[in-house]
């Protein structure tokens, strides 16, 4: 267990820039076996597998969490995509490619979340 929590600490050092994620360690106060089991399974065993880059899996994890409705969740991977250099044309794309299969409602939900953090990162950044 403590090598696939140290891969799942390695995906977030090289996702979010070497920096902690606060989701996780806000989960890991209050809900450690949670937190955990995310860092074990979901980026230790899941995230860390070598069949996909960096790139295509944030963006396919954008576009999951959008049709999911997650927008909390997607706001985090659209994150890491713009560290790991996905544009913000491709995250938009992304959302236009979910109005197929769950329609508007979600896809709207999700551009409005994208648009927030585009704001945020380009007033943090200086733009």
């Amino acid at each position: 267990t403590e090598a696939r929590i140290q891969r799942g600490a390695e995906v977030i050092r090289e996702l979010n820039n070497g920096k902690a994620q606060p989701t996780l360690e806000a989960m890991r106060r209050e809900f450690p076996f949670l937190a955990e089991a995310t860092e074990a399974y979901a980026l230790g065993d899941v995230w860390s597998r070598p069949g996909l880059d960096n790139r295509t899996r944030q963006l396919a994890a954008v576009a999951v969490m959008a049709a999911l409705g997650e927008t909390a969740m997607m706001r985090v991977h659209a994150g890491y995509a713009l560290n790991i250099g996905v544009s913000e044309d491709e995250l938009k794309e992304a959302i236009y490619l979910i109005t197929v299969p769950v329609g508007f409602p979600r896809a709207i939900a999700a551009s409005q979340a994208l648009a927030q953090l585009f704001q945020q990162r380009r007033a943090a950044a200086g733009d």
